[in-house]
């Protein structure tokens, strides 16, 4: 992908999920003019193995470091649902709030989980806050956003154009991020509280790792890959 849109939203789980799926595209179109936006679905107070940190002091850090990555990234905006960890699925409107800011924001392009991956080999199996943000977001898209007797009450209704979906095992679309893979590195290094048992700048490393790997199958130095939906006709 190449083109660059006028608006562009991203709807994640967690507070360092945007950075780590897709920072690079977000920078990128940052600076390339792209209005970017961001909602984060959870305050991220669960997300330690530290048992003596208190679940609200964590959530506080962990907007802070927020707001410090989205200012690296460029982002136009970025909200926190504030629901909590681990219960994503549980919380009541959560549709109707995505509905609000699509209709509010008017993306053409959104990023988001993709709720469909599950099992990633032996080692990992996907959050079931991701699995829950992917699957609301893709509800609000279509057709709640689009149609006007869904929620009517929350704004004229708006159809994106382009759905993104990263953390997927089907990509069939790629950006080329060779431009602003540092920064997206800098904005992952600034989620300290989720990798604060490793030495500074292991974060950034694996994020040029990764990109690397993923800019071999797109024939790029450095690439971030997304399962590609497109809405609307």
């Amino acid at each position: 992908m190449t083109d660059v849109p006028a608006v562009a939203l991203a709807v994640y789980a967690h507070p360092d999920d945007a950075d780590v799926a897709c920072g690079g595209t977000l920078a990128r179109w940052a600076a390339h003019g792209c209005e970017v936006h961001l909602v984060v679905c959870t305050d991220g107070g669960r997300g330690t193995t530290d048992p003596e940190v208190r679940p609200e002091e964590l959530a506080v850090r962990r907007a802070a470091e927020l707001a410090r990555a989205a200012s690296i990234v460029g982002l136009a905006s970025h909200e926190v649902l504030g629901a909590a960890d681990g219960e994503l699925e549980e919380r009541r409107g959560l549709r109707e709030e995505l509905v609000r800011h699509i209709r509010a924001i008017r993306p053409e392009v959104v990023f988001g989980h993709d709720p469909t991956a599950v099992f990633f080999g032996q080692d990992y199996f996907n959050h079931r806050d991701h699995r829950a943000a992917g699957w609301a977001l893709l509800d609000a898209l279509a057709p709640s956003a689009a149609l006007p007797h869904y929620f009517a009450d929350v704004g004229p209704p708006h159809q994106a154009s382009l759905v993104l979906l990263s953390g997927t095992l089907e990509p069939d679309v790629w950006v080329d991020i060779s431009e602003t893979v540092d920064t997206k590195a800098a904005a992952v290094e600034c989620h300290r509280s989720q990798f604060r048992e490793v030495e500074e700048g292991w974060a950034g490393e694996a994020v040029r790792r990764r990109a690397e790997e993923e800019g071999r199958r797109a024939g790029a130095r450095h690439a971030e890959g997304f399962r590609r939906l497109r809405l609307g006709g």
